[in-house]
């Protein structure tokens, strides 16, 4: 069983307290927030259940929140599934480390931790590489670069390439950019 009970009071307090995530040393930070969040989702269980429900609850397993570095790792890794997707139509994708910032930044929170990473990758660069495949502005043998383009999303790629003698594709480069919020 899983539950967020307590966070929604949880990030009122830690603006009551003053805790800012902008503190020199975050791993500090974490600590400290999270023998915080553990205190008040003891005290809510104990509210929230009868004794006799949580002397049945084996382990309550509270869970710190990820570090800024952490989420990067992730978006890493989800880049990387959606690179190899995209190895498989003969694409390739690179996506510059401030656009791989950007998205970290965008699906970072402290509730849900990396949950948001999914759907904000999602929006962000597959939704557009997708309509961008179906247009032909991207086509087999395409290298795309993902960056942070301020104002607008652009793209330019080659039309699709002709294959040479030995059945395979050149490789062209084209941009694409995340709008900054």
């Amino acid at each position: 069983m899983t539950s967020t009970l307590g966070v929604r009071d949880l990030n009122q307090a830690q603006t009551a307290f003053g805790l800012q995530p902008s503190v020199l040393d975050q791993t500090d930070e974490v600590e400290r927030r999270h023998k915080k969040v553990k205190e008040k989702i003891e005290e809510e269980l104990k509210r929230m259940f009868r004794p006799e429900f949580l002397n049945r609850v084996d382990a309550v397993v509270v869970f710190k929140s990820l570090t800024t570095e952490q989420i990067r790792q992730i978006v890493d890794l989800q880049l990387g599934r959606l690179q190899r997707h995209l190895t498989e139509q003969i694409i390739e994708l690179e996506v510059t480390g401030a656009a791989k910032d950007l998205l970290a930044k965008e699906s970072q929170d402290r509730v849900f931790g990396a949950r948001p990473l999914r759907r904000v990758i999602t929006s962000r660069t597959e939704d557009q590489l997708s309509e961008h495949l179906l247009r032909g502005k991207i086509a087999a043998g395409d290298t795309v670069v993902v960056d942070i383009n301020p104002g607008a999303v652009s793209r330019s790629t080659q039309a699709a390439p002709e294959r040479d003698r030995l059945g395979r594709f050149p490789t062209s480069t084209g941009r694409a950019g995340l709008d900054r919020p």
